[in-house]
C-alpha cells in the first residue's frame, strides 16, 4: 500500500464504562507520540451518555503543540448515522451533518464495555475501516473473564482455580461450593470490567456475599477466583504473523492488590520493566503469553498478566488475563514493556497502524471488495 499524504487516524476515546477518565488519559498520550509529518489526528471522543462528541478543542491544541491533562469531550452532542464505505458521519444534535471525510485508520481507545468488548469493532468492521487491535471475537473474548477462562483451560494453560456466578442464577449452594473450591482470601471480579474496577478481596463469608454484590453492580456475569500468593508478572504481545512477546514486567502494588488507585491515582505501585527473572523464566512467559494471545484469538496487541507462584504448591506461572487494549498512558506497562525490548513509542504506534492496515487488505482480498487504505 502506498499513501502520498499522511495517514487520517481517528482516536476513538472516552467511553460509557467505568474505566472513561483511563481511556482519555491513554488518548493525550498517543496524539502527542504520532508524528505530525505522517499523520493527521481527527480525535473522536465518545461521552458517559453514549454521544459521539468532535473533540474541536483537542484538536486545536493538538495543532497548537499544547495539550491539557485529558481531552475536553464536552459540548454539542452528535450521534453515529449509518456508516458507508469508509466515511464516518457525525450528526448534529441541532443542525447539519458534518463529515469526518475520509478515515484511513481508527486507534480505539476504548476500555471496558462499549469499546474493547467487540461492539465498537464491529461497528467499524461495518462501517469498512481499518482499525488498531484485536477484532471482534479476540475483543470479546479478552474482555469477559469468564469466557477467557474457558479458552485458557481448553487451551492447557495453567490458570488460577476460578468459579463463574451469574446474576438471578446462582443460589447459596453455589456460594458454598465457591468456598469448598477456592477457601480464603478469594478476589470477586466483574466478568466484563477492567482497571481493577469493582474488584474485592473476600476473607469471608460475610465478606464473599458483599463482593459479589459489589461486583454486580457492573456486570451480570461474576469471577471469583482463588488468592495467588506471588508475585504479578506481565508480558506485552504485538503482531500477528507470528505475535512476539516482549521482555517481562513485574508490577509490584502499593496496596493489598493492585487496585485502580494503584493504577492510575496514587501512583504507589512500582513497575519494574523488566522483571527480574532468569533466562529460563522469561523464555518460558515469553511463550506463555503469546500462547494465551492465540488462545483467546487476540490480534495486534495484548497484555497478557500472569501470577508467579513460588511459594507453597509452587506452580510457577499462571496466567490471570489478557487486556486487549492495554493502557497507554505513560505510565502504563504495555509501552514500558515495548520501550526496554527495543520498540519506543512513537515506533509502537507506528507498528500497530501498519499492523491494523495489513489485516484490512488481508480480509478485503478475501471478502473480494479490495480498498485502498480508507477510500470509500
Amino acid at each position: 500500500m502506498t499513501h502520498t499524504a499522511r495517514l487520517r487516524v481517528m482516536l476513538l476515546f472516552g467511553g460509557q464504562s467505568a474505566e472513561h477518565d483511563v481511556s482519555r488519559v491513554s488518548a493525550v498520550a498517543v496524539a502527542r507520540a504520532l508524528d505530525p509529518d505522517r499523520y493527521d489526528v481527527v480525535p473522536v471522543g465518545i461521552s458517559r451518555d453514549g454521544r459521539w462528541l468532535l473533540a474541536e478543542g483537542a484538536r486545536v491544541a493538538l495543532e497548537g503543540g499544547s495539550w491539557p491533562a485529558a481531552f475536553d469531550v464536552d459540548g454539542p452532542g452528535v450521534r453515529m448515522s449509518e456508516p458507508s464505505g469508509s466515511v464516518v458521519q457525525l450528526e448534529r444534535s441541532s443542525a447539519g451533518a458534518p463529515s469526518l471525510g475520509t478515515i484511513d485508520v481508527v486507534f480505539p481507545l476504548l476500555h471496558g464495555p462499549y469499546g474493547e468488548d467487540g461492539t465498537v469493532q464491529g461497528l467499524l468492521e461495518l462501517a469498512g475501516l481499518a482499525y488498531v487491535g484485536s477484532g471482534v471475537l479476540g475483543s470479546a473474548v479478552g474482555m469477559d473473564k469468564v469466557m477467557m477462562k474457558r479458552a485458557f483451560v481448553a487451551c492447557g494453560l495453567p490458570t488460577p482455580a476460578h468459579a463463574a456466578l451469574r446474576d438471578g442464577v446462582f443460589s447459596k449452594g453455589d456460594l458454598d461450593r465457591v468456598e469448598d473450591a477456592l477457601g480464603y482470601p478469594c478476589f470477586v471480579k466483574p466478568a466484563n470490567l477492567g482497571s481493577s474496577v469493582g474488584v474485592s478481596k473476600a476473607s469471608d463469608r460475610d465478606g464473599l456475599e458483599e463482593a459479589v454484590e459489589v461486583a454486580l453492580r457492573f456486570d451480570e456475569w461474576v469471577l471469583v477466583e482463588e488468592a495467588i500468593a506471588g508475585r504479578e508478572i506481565e508480558v506485552a504481545v504485538l503482531g500477528d504473523l507470528p505475535p512476539e512477546a516482549s521482555l517481562p514486567g513485574e508490577i509490584v502494588p502499593g496496596a493489598d492488590f493492585y487496585t485502580y488507585e494503584d493504577k492510575y491515582l496514587d501512583g504507589r505501585a512500582e513497575l519494574r520493566a523488566p522483571a527480574e527473572l532468569d533466562a529460563g523464566r522469561v523464555a518460558e512467559v515469553r511463550r506463555l503469553a503469546v500462547t494465551a494471545f492465540e488462545a483467546c484469538r487476540c490480534e495486534a496487541m495484548a497484555r497478557v498478566d500472569f501470577f508467579f507462584e513460588e511459594a507453597g504448591p509452587g506452580r510457577g506461572f499462571l496466567v490471570n488475563e489478557v487486556n486487549t487494549i492495554p493502557g497507554f498512558t505513560p505510565i502504563s506497562m504495555y509501552p514500558r514493556l515495548w520501550e526496554v525490548s527495543g520498540v519506543p513509542y512513537p515506533q509502537l504506534l507506528d507498528r500497530l497502524i501498519t499492523l491494523a492496515l495489513e489485516r484490512h487488505e488481508r480480509r478485503a482480498r478475501r471478502a473480494g471488495t479490495p480498498r485502498e487504505g480508507g477510500a470509500p
